[in-house]
């Protein structure tokens, strides 16, 4: 208990800091960026398939919904408060919300057994509805967001993962009956994205650009810090900053206004992360239960593409992670991450 609160009390610090910092060195000073009237609708499926495995971060689905951030009458979309909010704690910029609800399910190597392996990550299920406060300003994207759901079997994961099994004629994962038992999750989460341009050709529209990012998160779920950055060249760049990740990955959130009528780019990234807990391993702190020693730190590798085009942005990620726990087996882990948003 005294590791997990001196981890949170010095993440919390270096949260304020980091941020601190940027609000004062990352904001280009300028006009603000472009309102943008348009919602947008996402949703997002993680899965490991990719890599033919049903193990470890096996599936997970999210659906969004990100709000304009002016009227038709070009006047700020968000109540007063939240605006003045956003513009105090980042500096000048556009504010939008964005609503997910999402679903994310963890087994271990082995789904036949019905007894687990007790040195293998442990079942469990996580549902969530989170709320963000997004800010866009000229070369930064700020989010700040709280997520309410559950861990364990009243997030439903051994249904939906077998009645897809069913679904599609595999067969069921025995295991889910050794689950972590539910347990309320309450997460807060913090994330600054940069965005510099590297290079740029005037006749083509080509661009190269770099992502620096850094998010926090802290609660009964996961606590943790990670830094990240994301190279890109295409056309269009300054459409987003960069592709969505069901949480805790790297992730430019859903807003997206298009600067051309096409807009595509590919990029690769990588992301670091230290972490102080993790109720997916380490199981729940009210209980006893299955748990397994968790690694302090993780890092992933990404790469993909993106597309928009008439309001439809297309995104696809691969992304391959180092080991979450001690014993785990398979070398780097690898699943794919799909998303198509619409605006409207």
């Amino acid at each position: 208990m005294n590791v997990s609160f001196g981890f949170r009390r010095g993440l919390l610090a270096g949260t304020v800091l980091a941020f601190g910092t940027g609000a004062a060195l990352g904001q280009t000073p300028g006009p603000l960026p472009p309102g943008d009237p348009a919602s947008i609708l996402s949703i997002q499926i993680e899965n490991d398939v990719i890599a033919r495995t049903d193990r470890n971060y096996t599936s997970g689905i999210r659906l969004g919904w990100t709000s304009p951030s002016v009227d038709a009458g070009g006047r700020d979309y968000l109540p007063e408060f939240l605006t003045d909010l956003g513009n105090k704690i980042w500096g000048p910029g556009r504010q939008r919300l964005e609503v997910d609800f999402s679903n994310a399910l963890y087994t271990p190597k082995d789904t036949l057994a019905t007894k687990p392996d007790p040195k293998d990550r442990p079942y469990a299920g996580v549902t969530l509805g989170s709320v963000f406060l997004l800010h866009v300003g000229n070369s930064t994207s700020d989010a700040l967001g709280i997520s309410l759901g559950v861990l364990g079997p009243s997030a439903r994961g051994e249904n939906i993962q077998n009645g897809f099994h069913d679904l599609i004629g595999d067969q069921a994962s025995g295991g889910w009956g050794h689950q972590i038992r539910d347990m309320p999750v309450v997460q807060i989460v913090m994330g600054r994205t940069w965005r510099y341009e590297l290079a740029s050709h005037a006749d083509t529209g080509i661009g190269i650009d770099i992502l620096p990012s850094v998010t926090a998160g802290a609660g009964t779920l996961r606590d943790y810090a990670q830094v990240a950055f994301q190279l890109r060249v295409g056309q269009g760049l300054r459409s987003d900053f960069g592709t969505s990740r069901i949480s805790p990955g790297l992730s430019g959130a859903d807003a997206y206004t298009p600067t051309r009528d096409f807009v595509w780019y590919f990029f690769a990234g990588a992301d670091g992360q230290a972490i102080g807990w993790d109720a997916t391993l380490d199981g729940s702190p009210f209980r006893s239960g299955p748990h397994v020693s968790r690694q302090p730190f993780v890092a992933e590798f990404e790469g993909g593409f993106a597309l928009i085009y008439k309001g439809v942005r297309l995104t696809y990620t691969h992304i391959a992670q180092t080991t979450e726990f001690y014993g785990q087996r398979g070398g780097l882990f690898q699943f794919g991450s799909l998303a198509i948003s619409t605006r409207f």
